[in-house]
Formats: C-alpha cells, sequence, structure tokens
C-alpha cells in the first residue's frame, strides 16, 4: 500500500521540465517554438542553424524588433509574455505564441543563451543552464535576437534516450522549418546543418515556388490553384492533380490564420473531396491556406498550439471541400472533353469517310479570380514531412496538359442502355453475355477529338487524338463508372426474381448489417427477407448474375460496406465489363459514348484512372526525338 505523502507545491525548476514534457518533445519542438517567436516579432529574416540533428546545437537569429535588458530575465520566466494581456485577446489571438511558457520550459532542459538588442546599439546577453540563471552582460549584435540552444535534454536522460538518429531528428527540424517558411512568403529562411545550407527560402516567393524547393517539379507543375470564399471566411492554396497522388500521407499542409495546423476535420474535407478520384492507398498534394474570423477557431486546445478546434465545423468542412472540388472540376482531363455537337467520334474500324477540312482548336484554359495575395498565386498553407525533392514513378495517368484537348462528349447519353433490364422485363438479355450493357446501334453522337482504332489485349481501348496525340481507355473503368451513375441517379433500377431464392447462413450481426442497407439494396433490385441469421435473397438486380449477387452480398460484409456510395460502387463493379472481354466496333463506341456523358468519368469510382493519353511531344520523347 502506497505511504501517505503531503501535498506541497512544485519547485519552479520542476514546474518548468514537467511544462517541457508538453511544449518540448524533441529538436523540431525547440526549432518552432524559437522560429515562431521571430516571427511574432516582426523578423524579415531568420536563420537556424542545427548540429546533430538539434541536439548538440540550435540557434536562430532574427532582424526583429528585439528585447531590453529588463524584458530578457522576464522572458525565460513562465507565464511571461507580450502576446496577450488580457482575455479578450486572448480570444482573439493572433500571433504564434501567447502562453508564455516555451522559453522558460526550453532553458529548463538545455544550455541557454538568449541576446538581443531593440535598436542595433546596445544589445544585452543572458545564460541559463538546466533553469538556473547563470550570466547577464553586455553584447553587441545587430538589431534582433539570437537564441543558442545546446546540449538538449542533457539534464534529463530519460527524454534524451527517446530522441532518434541525428538524420531523423534533422529531418523533423527541416519538415518544421519549412512549414513555417510556406506560411510568410514575404520573409527570408535559411536553414544550416552540419556546416551546409540544407534549405532557403527567398523572400518575396510566390507558394508554388516555395514548394517547388521541396517538392520535385512534375508534382509542383501541376498544381491547380484554388480559391474559394463564403462571407468572411475563405480558403486558398494548392492541391495537387489526382493523377500526381502518391503513397505517402505527409504531403497535405494546412494553416489556419497564417498557423500550420493538423487538423481531422480538414483532412477529412479533403478525403470527401478526393472520393473517387483516388485508390484508397493513395494521398493527394494539398497545401491550403484557411483565413477565418480568430474569435472562430479555438487555438488554446493544446500547449503545442497543433491543433485547433472550430466552433462551427460544418461550415469549415464544407468550404474546404467545395474549394477542392471545384478545382478539380475545371481542371481534370474531363473539362476540356467537351465539343461541339455537330461534330462525332469516328470509328476507324467502319468504312472510311471523305477527310474533313482542318478545324482550330483553342487550348482549354483554367478561370482565376485574381486576388491581392502576398503569394501572388495564392498564399499561406504549411508543408508537412517536407524532404529533398525525388523524381516521381512512372506515370499511370498524365497530369492536365496531355488532356487538354477537344474530346468525346455525348449528346444523349440517354440513349445508353441501362445497366440491368427494367423492372418487369425479365432478365437481361445479355446478363449472362462476355460483353454486358454496352451495345448500341446507330452512329455515334459524341464530341470530337477521338477516333476509335481498335481494342488491345481485350482490355483496352485505342483512341487517336485529332491533334495527333494517343489515348487509352481501360474498358472495365470506364464501364464501372457508367454504371455508377446510372445507379446513382436510377431511382427503380430493375429486378430479376429467382425462381429458387438464394440462402445465406450468417452470424447474426452480419444478417443485420446487410438489412440496415435493405431499402437501398432494395432500390438496386435486390429482395431479401430475414429470419434471424438465415437472409434469404428472393430477386437480385437485371444485369446481375445469382453466383454474382452472392458474391456482391459477401464483399458488402466483407468490406463492412455502410454507405450507399461503396454499395454503388462495389455493384458496378461486379455488373461492368472485365478484362479480357472482347468488344466488337459498335459496341465499343457505344461504351465511348456513355462514358462521355458520366459525371467525374476520368476515375472509376474506386479511384483508378480511365483514361491515359500522350500528346505529340509526350511521344516525340518516349522515342527520344527531343532532349
Amino acid at each position: 500500500m502506497p505511504t501517505r505523502r503531503p501535498i506541497r507545491e512544485l519547485s519552479a525548476a520542476l514546474r518548468n521540465q514537467i511544462a517541457a514534457g508538453e511544449v518540448v518533445e524533441r529538436s523540431a519542438s525547440v526549432l518552432k517554438e524559437l522560429v515562431e517567436n521571430s516571427l511574432d516579432a516582426g523578423a524579415s529574416r531568420i536563420t537556424a542553424v542545427l548540429d546533430r540533428g538539434g541536439q548538440g546545437l540550435l540557434d536562430v537569429q532574427d532582424d526583429g524588433h528585439g528585447m531590453d535588458a529588463d524584458e530578457l530575465e522576464l522572458a525565460v520566466m513562465r507565464h511571461a509574455t507580450s502576446k496577450v494581456a488580457t482575455f479578450e485577446e486572448l480570444l482573439a489571438v493572433g500571433s504564434y505564441g501567447f502562453r508564455g511558457e516555451a522559453l522558460a520550459s526550453i532553458a529548463s532542459v538545455s544550455s541557454f543563451t538568449i541576446a538581443s538588442s531593440p535598436d542595433g546599439e546596445a544589445g544585452h546577453a543572458l545564460e541559463v543552464v538546466h533553469g538556473q540563471l547563470e550570466s547577464t552582460k553586455p553584447a553587441a549584435l545587430p538589431r534582433g535576437t539570437r537564441i543558442t540552444v545546446r546540449d538538449l535534454f542533457a539534464n534529463v536522460p530519460a527524454r534524451l534516450k527517446f530522441l532518434k538518429t541525428p538524420a531523423t531528428e534533422n529531418r523533423r527540424c527541416t519538415e518544421i522549418f519549412t512549414r513555417l517558411a510556406l506560411t510568410r512568403p514575404q520573409v527570408d529562411f535559411r536553414l544550416e546543418s552540419g556546416g551546409r545550407e540544407v534549405l532557403r527560402f527567398l523572400a518575396g516567393q510566390t507558394l508554388r515556388e516555395r514548394l517547388a524547393v521541396v517538392w520535385p517539379p512534375a508534382i509542383t507543375e501541376s498544381l491547380i490553384q484554388v480559391h474559394e470564399s463564403a462571407g468572411e471566411r475563405r480558403v486558398y492554396g494548392l492541391i495537387g492533380h489526382p493523377a500526381s497522388a502518391q503513397g505517402r500521407p505527409d504531403r497535405i499542409l494546412f494553416a489556419v490564420n497564417g498557423r500550420p495546423v493538423q487538423d481531422k476535420l480538414l483532412l477529412r474535407a479533403v478525403r470527401e473531396a478526393y472520393s473517387g478520384r483516388l485508390l484508397s492507398r493513395e494521398h493527394p498534394q494539398v497545401a491550403l491556406f484557411l483565413d477565418i474570423d480568430p474569435e472562430e477557431v479555438d487555438v488554446n486546445v493544446h500547449p503545442a498550439k497543433a491543433e485547433v478546434r472550430f466552433r462551427d465545423e460544418r461550415a469549415i468542412f464544407s468550404l474546404v471541400r467545395r474549394a477542392i472540388v471545384h478545382g478539380l472540376e475545371g481542371s481534370l482531363p474531363g473539362a476540356a472533353l467537351h465539343g461541339r455537337p455537330d461534330e462525332r467520334i469516328t470509328d476507324s474500324t467502319s468504312q472510311p469517310s471523305a477527310p474533313e477540312p482542318p478545324r482550330e482548336t483553342t487550348a482549354p484554359t483554367r478561370s482565376t479570380t485574381a486576388r491581392p495575395d502576398a503569394f501572388h498565386e495564392s498564399t499561406g498553407a504549411y508543408a508537412g514531412a517536407l524532404t529533398t525533392p525525388e523524381p516521381p514513378p512512372m506515370p499511370r495517368s498524365r497530369a492536365p496538359e496531355p488532356l487538354a484537348h477537344p474530346g468525346i462528349s455525348a449528346t444523349d447519353v440517354s440513349q445508353a442502355p441501362l445497366p440491368f433490364a427494367p423492372a418487369g422485363e425479365g432478365p437481361s438479355p445479355r446478363a449472362d453475355s462476355p460483353v454486358r450493357d454496352v451495345s448500341h446501334t446507330g452512329p455515334s453522337t459524341a464530341g470530337r477529338g477521338f477516333e476509335y482504332l481498335g481494342q488491345v489485349a481485350s482490355t483496352y481501348l485505342l483512341l487517336r487524338l485529332d491533334h495527333g496525340g494517343l489515348a487509352i481507355l481501360d474498358q472495365h473503368a470506364a464501364h464501372e463508372r457508367v454504371l455508377f451513375d446510372k445507379l446513382r441517379n436510377s431511382r427503380d433500377a430493375g429486378s430479376r426474381p429467382l425462381a429458387v431464392p438464394l440462402e445465406l447462413n450468417l452470424h447474426p450481426s452480419e444478417a443485420q448489417r446487410l438489412m440496415d442497407l435493405a431499402v437501398e439494396l432494395e432500390r438496386l433490385g435486390f429482395s431479401l427477407v430475414s429470419e434471424g441469421a438465415r437472409l434469404s435473397i428472393h430477386a437480385v438486380p437485371g444485369g446481375l448474375s445469382p453466383a454474382k449477387a452472392r458474391e456482391f452480398l459477401q464483399s458488402c460484409l466483407a468490406e463492412r460496406v455502410d454507405d450507399l456510395s461503396s454499395v454503388w460502387a462495389m455493384l458496378s463493379c461486379r455488373m461492368a465489363l472485365k478484362a479480357g472481354e472482347s468488344l466488337a466496333p459498335d459496341e465499343a463506341m457505344a461504351l465511348l459514348e456513355a462514358w462521355a456523358g458520366c459525371e467525374d468519368r476520368d476515375y472509376c469510382p474506386h479511384g483508378r484512372p480511365v483514361l491515359i493519353s500522350w500528346s505529340p511531344d509526350d511521344l516525340a520523347k518516349l522515342f527520344k526525338r527531343r532532349g
């Protein structure tokens, strides 16, 4: 049994070390606090120097306002700050720091020196070792402040052993330094490590130019500018094209009122906006800046100030999602694939026709709204894990340029066949055919730009573009998109009764999960009857065989599908053409026409690309005809 111990007040040194556990987790935490102080002091130039990942040495110098001699001792005391003085100021805080804990916490776990001069003439320096004031003395230095931290955590071995290798700590310092540099384009940032310059951001750079310092050129050159407003709320920045998505999740970057943050609500809005355009394992590149009334956001959630809480979460979620969706809709390949209704997709496998006179084409442009930002294009956002640029993988789908050409557009998509038979008409006549739901009679009336050349590997449709380029379309992904749109837009998809009901023996919880989706499944054409753990299927969608229907329902359980969009995506995948299924020319043309009228046609419902294209320049580079 524990012995009774009296309650006593903790010493100042112990209080500072406890606070350091919240504020100072590692070298990157120290660098963040010091650079934020420099920015709050109005610095226009900040230089940081690291050694051994910041554990041996971390030095930050700025040209900000500086401090008088009597302020230096206050600066290393807990809860002493120049940022806020009243509760009203705390509610609308606009500075990075405001708690008055950082310098005291850092000084308690290191050998700490601070020197400052408010006018560039009479400067003073103060030295603190492990929380104890050692000396104060005059110092000669230009206007601004210089803080030097040595031997971080030397007096706290338990914390020291949790630090990673110097290379890892150095990378984390680089990341946090870059995040802050992206939020202040008017400030010059310089980072040295191991005696060499590793990062330099020049004052006045655009957001795209600053991202180009740390992201590969192939990504930064294709970033899409976004801007959306709602009242006094504003979202702006740059987002990545879905074709540039990567497996790394650390290039999703947010700043709220100029403060780098990590927020689940904003991340969820990004994932929702990119839904259907990315595979589940892929992540986009996003650098977004959110400007709102300071009283609408609480930044005093955590001592590290990396998390925030919004007063109106729904409005913020909607604004961020809308900004990204509008940006993607204006720049994805499908935005440029609308032609004139009097033009047609041509089929080179049919009888040749007389050549048409050349048409003048105009490259599509993306509309942007000019606004007075310091970034010129767009400002503010922070970088997540930002490292030395690396070469991107071989493209599986090109960025907007190769697809920025006139393309196919269905003028009467309603004529395309339904994915399954209407109710009351019995089984779909093509339900068991190798090629389903893409038959079409009569000429295509889709837009200009594509000439159908044929099928490759019984999986891909080969298209010639009217500007001399080449495109390949995945027939399964395209048909998935067609079926998904029909499922989403239909109200009565049609049903096929089964002479002998299918029986599924399930766990009661599994049966309940399917019955929770009963209304939507019935709209798709299923008829389900539940008897405890036994589920009977009396009817299935017209285009789905009983075996496929059973497989679909089992997949719903295995993947824990619980939203309508996932149900539609899974069913469209089961019903769509598969790789290896041959198409006659008229069937291929009908698929192209139906696909051309779909929303979000550039990607299947699971986020895989439908179309890959190459411009004449791309083809020339592939064959090394050009440098």
